[in-house]
């Protein structure tokens, strides 16, 4: 009985061959179709660091001496140069391609420069710290983010002045202004990206109350105009899926 069994069912395969082949043939080839490779998403909570260059350009008009008034004279302009390093924290969320979002960033900065105003006299200018703290708008092409940023900008500065190489006298004062930027930021990896950004720093002109080293002596007023650039590279941790 097996050996009809096996026999029968031999025949009935061998006899179905040419019409399964027939039919296989008569089928047009189709390509199983790709697996769907799913899109980057930049919403949720992010940290991350970064550093760069940056210079400020600051000009100064003299308004008092010993504290009498007297008519605005030029000091002069010069360009305070230097590095940055700092850190950002930041939210994001993503509709579609559009990507909205808030970023308070901090950074510490070595921006040095001075200028000669009179034989043996000049400013000098040094910003030792800023923060910025922005709104963004962005476009996302899967895990790449282009992105516009504005918003509130704040510098730490020092005023000197010096004369035959010694400071006399000095300001200090941390200041207000706004800052428009924009950049392009790459996700390497899950939760990983890194990105090149560039700020410009509103910072107006503000009155300076200078000081003697020694006895503390209201020396002079000037009003001082600065704005700053900064161009830093930047990576980022992004919590929660991609």
């Amino acid at each position: 009985m097996k050996k009809i069994l096996l026999t029968t069912t031999g025949l009935i395969a061998l006899g179905m061959a040419p019409a399964i082949a027939a039919d296989l043939a008569a089928r047009p080839y189709t390509k199983a179709p790709p697996m769907a490779v799913a899109a980057y998403n930049w919403s949720g909570f992010y940290i991350g660091a970064n550093g760069g260059w940056g210079t400020s350009h600051n000009c100064s008009t003299n308004t008092a001496v010993l504290g009498i008034p007297v008519a605005p004279t030029s000091l002069g302009c010069h360009d305070a140069d230097g590095g940055t390093v700092g850190g950002q924290i930041g939210y994001r969320w993503q509709t579609g391609n559009w990507v909205f979002g808030i970023e308070a960033q901090g950074n510490w900065a070595d921006f040095n420069g001075s200028n000669t105003f009179a034989p043996l006299s000049s400013n000098h200018t040094k910003i030792d710290a800023f923060g910025l703290f922005t709104g963004q708008v962005g476009y996302a092409a899967n895990n790449v983010l282009f992105y516009v940023k504005g918003g509130a900008a704040v510098t730490d500065n020092r005023y000197e002045g010096v004369f035959a190489g010694v400071v006399i006298d000095r300001a200090e004062e941390t200041r207000w202004g706004g800052t428009v930027g924009a950049g392009v930021e790459y996700a390497f990896a899950p939760n990983w990206s890194f990105g090149v950004e560039y700020n410009h720093l509103f910072m107006g002109t503000n009155n300076y109350n200078f000081r003697s080293v020694i006895g503390g002596i209201n020396t002079r007023n000037d009003d001082i105009k600065q704005d700053a650039d900064l161009l830093t590279a930047r990576i980022n941790y992004k919590f929660g899926s991609y």
